[in-house]
C-alpha cells in the first residue's frame, strides 16, 4: 500500500476540482487516478464506489466524495 492517499477522479468533476485545489493548497500529497481515461482504472475504482472522488487512505479508509460534494 502506498504512503499517500489515492484518489480516483475524473477530469470534469467539481467535486474532485474542489478536492484538487484544496489539497494543493493545503500541500497534502496524492496519486491521482482518472478513471475516464482507462477502462481498467475505472473497473477497479467501481469495487469501492460508483462516483467520485473516492480516496482511499494508506491505512486502507475509504471516503467517498469531498465536504458533502459527488461528482
Amino acid at each position: 500500500m502506498a504512503d499517500i492517499p489515492v484518489v480516483y477522479t475524473l477530469t470534469v468533476c467539481p467535486a474532485c476540482d474542489a478536492l484538487r485545489a484544496a489539497w494543493k493548497r493545503q500541500g497534502i500529497d496524492y496519486q491521482e487516478i482518472r478513471v475516464d481515461q482507462s477502462q481498467e482504472d475505472l473497473d477497479t475504482a467501481l469495487d469501492y464506489a460508483d462516483t467520485v472522488p473516492i480516496i482511499i487512505y494508506p491505512d486502507g479508509r475509504v471516503e467517498v466524495g469531498f465536504k458533502g460534494m459527488i461528482g
